[in-house]
């Protein structure tokens, strides 16, 4: 009897994962990319929250769509702030890379392929921030980059296991329909969960 628990409750957790992530695809494509991939990114990690919080029975699909609509205008409002800066940053690389040679070009070229480095990054706390926290628009834009820019430690890990999870996709692209958000969303609430209870471990203290 526990055998077949066990069994049961791990094709569950599977079903709950390739739910979550065919939803993301699903309402990524609903908004044409650039309006879906914001709101389904929040509602892909405040499911993978809840599921780091034990709560997991959650129920994927309503929870998703719940959340989908009703951060829709604000997540993409944000959300449209981090384009601009990514356009800015398109920009500036083809203009370097296309009009500029020698070493200065290149130099050039590296700050600012580390710039679009942090600023995924940021993205990436971003809705780490935004399913944990109550803050104002411009409040989760400036604590996304903090967080990116001061949170060294917290920054590597979160690179360095967005660099595996890559090289695993890469390898088996068989998985990308199932845990191509799940995993890196994953991931990045992990690392940033830790950083937010040890800030908030230190705020209690003082």
């Amino acid at each position: 009897m526990k055998k077949d628990h066990w069994m049961i409750s791990s094709c569950e957790l599977v079903w709950r994962v390739v739910l979550a992530n065919l939803c993301w695809l699903a309402f990524t494509a609903l908004g044409l990319g650039i309006l879906g991939f914001f709101p389904a990114s929040v509602a892909l990690f405040t499911i993978v929250r809840r599921w780091l919080k034990k709560d997991t029975d959650t129920p994927v699909w309503k929870t998703f769509k719940d959340v989908y609509f009703k951060e829709w205008k604000r997540s993409n409002g944000i959300g449209l702030v981090f384009y601009s800066i990514g356009l800015f940053l398109f920009v500036d690389i083809r203009i370097v890379e296309g009009m500029m040679t020698g070493a200065f070009s290149s130099f050039l070229s590296v700050i600012l392929y580390f710039l679009v480095f942090l600023l995924l990054l940021s993205v990436g706390y971003f809705f780490a921030i935004f399913v944990h926290y109550e803050l104002s628009n411009k409040d989760y834009l400036k604590q996304s980059f903090l967080f990116t820019m001061t949170s060294l430690p917290s920054t590597i890990w979160i690179g360095a296991g967005l660099f595996v999870i890559g090289f695993l996709m890469n390898k088996l692209p068989g998985l990308l329909l199932f845990i191509s958000a799940v995993a890196p969303a994953y991931w990045m609430m992990v690392v940033s969960l830790n950083r937010f209870n040890r800030l908030e471990k230190r705020a209690a203290s003082l």
